[in-house]
């Protein structure tokens, strides 16, 4: 069979291979994260966030029509778009490899013979099918993200220059270079990742096109290189839209035409230049600058799928991200300027402090007629900077975990030295090379490891040490314990050396290709603090780099069974292919397959369902953070579940945008109550108001409070030290009236409940200053009028809830803001719950994710929402038997024991399990209460045990915490066992207590 046949066969059935593992793995429904969000856009064609990914959600749009009609069905289909694209990388990556293998062979018939195409292919299959089964990849590969079409770009680009360098001598060979630049274009409409190919491609072009390489003009070739990959990140996607914005606001506030006149002209400016550059270039037979204003040309082409944003902006879509309708604001949106700018070569250390501040460029906004000026950029002067600045934030918790981390004194100034020891040890060892031996090495658990080097969560593990580390049976038993006994990193460093001996030239481009997909996006970030979640999703285009070098060892095996062990190279070829098959995709798919078959997860959706199931109808929601919102917003966007509830997310409720959208209608949901008129809460006007104690006796109305805040009226204003009037706060103390006939007309509470009306609420301003989103909730508590329920979900933080908390009752997975005479006795406010509506949403309404009998759990559905379900049905079992329904309280923990698996992500999870058995013995259930205290001292019995052989190792790696809760639990299960007449039970765990409290003496403080 030819070559070439055999060639795209073995593609193909890799594209096959990969799909199938992926669509069997496929999460049914949305996922966590940025997916909810994702899948709404691209269902509804709306505007994500920052900077849009518009080609993504057009594709995402064309997936989503499989579900013909079934609204349910569309996750599955777009989820399905992602496993597609991530089976067509696996497809280029072969072919990639097989292309990059010939060339490493060429000329080596001597020493290979016929064999070189069962080396070639072999190669090829095992790169492909290691990166197919890599920990990274695979997750993304199977829910709605942009990682997936991220990677398929890159795969694509790498591929096609490989093509032109095969066929760079022939006529027409430089349509290659064309087409991707092209995919460029269209890939920055997917994720700006794709861009770091372009130093790799250089290269090639470089090495290919350049007889006399010598080390200086490789040298200039590379910083060549550099100056492209600026010029398109900022010259093309971020200065047309500039410059765009500019000849804007000449042509609307100068000229006095209409807004996107002057933007439009100037893109005309663009295509005009272009036409005659290559016109020029033509006639004056210059192929090179034809060449180069060509890919240009075709950047431009792909990158005008941008023409989506302002296009939906303008059509008012519900999900409408800072709401990009001109020139300005798609300029901030692209830029991601609402999420700061990071220091880079220059900048601040932690402790600098400003000494100076001057006035930056205007900030424009668009008025009714023309732009405006919102205010200027201020740029902050400091009185100490240093290079490459790592440690730049002044935030309290990112300074203690600096200081923390490097084990710096709290009065000790950071130096260049410690600020490189953070850039080395964290920025890149911790969120870059851990992230790498997850992949190829191995990986402990799927728990958050950013903050320790040491210990098992979220540690890499090569597995082959790990029989004598006495670890726990929840980590090496856990589904997502998966040691690859560095096989696959060994091989591949393998394949790395053989290239570099053999093809120093292509191992070179191969690296460049690692570099700027790795270690130089993590010098560009610049990750400043702990991150949200874990970041390994952002380098899996080096991952994919190394991949390569895994196929690549297939050749060097060989080429060693043939030389050392004298076999014959057509044995030698077969038998290195099948090791290295065996050592990597087998060995890595049989491994990781647990951990990432989402088949049977449906968290996300089924989290979002009660959040609304819990809301009363339309009411107002208050959420905050991307698990609570994407998927809420899949669940309402795309199913239509709860129209009626008017979701506002806190975090988005800062910008004026969103503020007005808010005071529009949305589905089946009216507009808030919100009474502002645009201009008082603009961009620029009123975007931070301070509090200044006006010493106001008692608590006022939170209705004058608004109206002061809010008031024109310089005599009601306070001024700056330059004189600038401006609104304060005077006083933190608020009430609010309450009408008893509203609030029963409304039903917002039943009339059971009456007596216990409060006839006005009192509480009192947690914060030093009144930012946008929490005068709009001022605004509403000053005008709703008990007219519509004010719910807040219960993930959030305490700090968005302005004082509120004696007034907010659980019915579900929602605070409801309710008018009952607040209980101050109950040291935990946010336990309280409104019992029966609660009770009736939690054993009628909700919906559990499938949690008991899914294959997989990621770890937002283990650690964020198992405790948020647990400590629902902890309180509410906990308040019915204190309100007399000792029976209902029962029903819920037998529900609870019926719907949830037996997990303990963390000790406190397991601290209140405790208290579930205590309220199951003291209700008379003693079976129930046995299964529980079992379950517990399971778990504490091998975190103690690890513990304490940690203790013997020298107490390095102890957890001190987990071993004092520990303790104390156990000392809870003793005694509740006792108090509930299981004597037997009570005595086998006081044995423990006394033999454990003996072991951790020196822990415990009772030595």
């Amino acid at each position: 069979m030819q070559y070439n046949k055999i060639n795209n066969l073995l593609g193909w059935l890799c594209f096959v291979i990969a799909s199938a593992t992926y669509i069997l793995t496929l999460e049914p429904s949305v996922s966590f994260w940025d997916c909810g969000e994702f899948i709404s856009c691209a269902y509804r064609l709306q505007v994500s966030h920052q900077p849009g990914y518009p080609l993504f959600a057009m594709l995402g749009k064309v997936f989503s029509l499989l579900s013909l009609g079934d609204n349910t069905k569309v996750p599955y289909f777009t989820n399905m778009g992602s496993a597609i694209a991530s089976g067509a990388t696996v497809m280029f990556l072969f072919w990639t490899i097989t292309a990059i293998a010939k060339k490493l062979l060429a000329g080596r018939e001597k020493d290979f013979g016929t064999s070189q195409t069962t080396l070639i292919m072999g190669a090829g299959l095992v790169g492909a099918l290691a990166f197919t089964y890599t920990d990274t990849f695979w997750f993304s590969a199977v829910e709605t993200i942009v990682f997936a079409l991220s990677s398929l770009c890159i795969a694509i680009i790498f591929w096609a220059i490989l093509k032109w360098e095969a066929h760079a001598d022939e006529p027409r060979a430089d349509k290659w270079i064309i087409f991707i630049a092209y995919v460029i274009g269209l890939s920055i409409g997917i994720h700006l990742l794709n861009l770091l190919t372009i130093p790799a491609l250089a290269l090639v072009y470089y090495f290919r096109r350049y007889k006399n390489i010598t080390t200086k003009s490789a040298i200039i070739a590379f910083l060549t290189s550099v100056v492209i990959l600026g010029f398109v990140q900022y010259g093309i996607r971020g200065y047309t839209v500039k410059f765009a914005a500019y000849f804007d606001l000449f042509f609307v506030n100068t000229l006095g035409m209409g807004f996107g006149t002057g933007a439009l002209f100037f893109l005309l400016l663009i295509v005009a230049a272009l036409v005659f550059g290559i016109q020029y270039s033509i006639k004056k037979q210059m192929p090179t600058l034809n060449l180069a204003f060509l890919c240009v040309a075709f950047i431009y082409f792909g990158y005008g799928s941008f023409a989506y944003i302002p296009i939906r902006a303008t059509a008012n879509t519900n999900l409408n991200n800072s709401h990009p309708d001109n020139a300005f604001t798609m300029y901030g949106y692209l830029n991601r300027i609402q999420y700061g700018e990071n220091p880079l070569l220059t900048g601040p250390l932690f402790d600098s402090k400003i000494v100076d501040q001057t006035d930056g460029p205007n900030i424009y906004r668009k008025g009714a007629k023309t732009y405006e000026i919102a205010g200027k950029r201020p740029n902050y002067i400091y009185d100490k900077t240093t290079l490459l600045p790592r440690m730049y934030s002044n935030d309290a918790q990112d300074v203690q975990f600096y200081r923390q981390w490097l084990q710096l004194g709290e009065t000790q100034s950071p130096t260049f030295f410690d600020n490189m020891r953070y850039m080395f040890s964290w920025q890149i060892y911790q969120m870059y090379g851990r992230y790498f031996l997850w992949n190829f090495v191995g990986r402990y658990n799927d728990q958050d490891g950013q903050t320790s080097t040491e210990g098992y969560d979220g540690n890499w593990t090569s597995g082959i040490f790990d029989g004598g580390k006495h670890l726990p049976d929840s980590v090496i038993h856990g589904t997502t314990y998966t040691p690859l006994y560095a096989l696959p990193l060994i091989i591949g460093l393998l394949g790395m050396f053989y290239h570099f001996s053999y093809k120093k030239r292509d191992a070179l481009i191969v690296l460049m290709l690692w570099f700027f997909t790795g270690i130089a996006v993590v010098l560009y970030v610049n990750q400043a603090n702990v991150q949200p979640r874990e970041r390994d999703y952002s380098y899996v285009g080096s991952f994919y780099a190394f991949a390569i070098w895994i196929g690549l060892a297939v050749i060097a095996i060989a080429d060693m069974m043939k030389n050392w062990a004298k076999l014959n190279i057509k044995i030698a070829s077969y038998a290195a292919t099948a090791l290295c098959l065996l050592v990597a995709p087998v060995l890595m798919a049989a491994k990781e397959w647990k951990a990432h078959d989402r088949s049977t997860k449906m968290t996300p959706h089924d989290m979002a369902y009660n959040y609304l199931i819990s809301c009363p109808p339309n009411a107002i929601l208050f959420t905050y953070g991307d698990n609570d919102t994407y998927s809420l917003w899949y669940d309402q966007e795309v199913e239509g579940i709860r129209p009626d509830v008017r979701i506002v997310n806190l975090s988005l409720f800062t910008g004026d945008w969103y503020i007005r959208q808010m005071q529009k209608p949305m589905n089946q949901s009216a507009p808030l109550p919100i009474t502002m008129p645009y201009d008082k809460y603009k961009e620029g006007v009123r975007d931070v108001i301070y509090f200044n104690d006006g010493n106001i006796p008692g608590y006022t109305d939170v209705k004058d409070v608004f109206d002061f805040i809010t008031s024109d009226d310089k005599a009601m204003q306070g001024q700056t030290n330059g004189g600038e009037s401006v609104n304060y706060l005077p006083t933190k103390k608020f009430s609010l009236k309450v009408n008893v006939d509203d609030v029963m007309k409304n039903h917002v509470i039943t009339a059971d409940q009456k007596g216990k009306l409060d006839s006005t609420m009192r509480w009192t301003y947690t914060s030093n200053y009144v930012t946008k989103e929490n005068l709009a909730i001022l605004d509403i508590l000053a005008h709703n009028n008990w007219k519509r329920p004010i719910c807040f979900t219960t993930t959030i933080g305490n700090s968005n809830l302005i004082g509120l908390q004696p007034y907010l009752y659980k019915e579900g997975f929602t605070y409801r803001l309710l008018p009952l005479k607040a209980d101050t006795t109950n040291q935990d406010q946010l336990s309280k719950t409104n019992s029966l509506v609660m009770y009736d949403n939690v054993m009628n309404k909700f919906k559990f994710g499938n949690f008991k009998n899914a294959k997989y759990l990621d770890h937002e559905s283990t650690n964020m929402f198992y405790p948020v379900l647990l400590t629902t049905f902890l309180d509410l079992a906990r308040n019915l038997e204190e309100e007399g329904h000792a029976d209902l309280a029962l029903k819920v923990l037998h529900k609870c024991d019926e719907v949830l698996p037996d997990l303990n992500p963390y000790i406190d999870v397991t601290g209140r399990k405790l208290f579930m058995a205590q309220i199951a013995y003291r209700l008379g259930d003693a079976k129930l209460g046995n299964k529980l205290v079992n379950a517990i001292d399971a778990y504490l019995v091998d975190q103690l045990n690890y513990n304490y052989y940690q203790l013997q190792q020298g107490g390095g790696n102890i957890n001190s915490r987990d071993v004092q809760i520990g303790i104390q639990v156990l000392n809870g299960i003793t005694e509740f066992s006792k108090a509930g007449h299981q004597d037997a039970l009570s005595k086998k765990f006081s044995v423990q207590l006394a033999d454990y409290t003996t072991k951790f003496a020196p822990i415990l403080g009772k030595e």
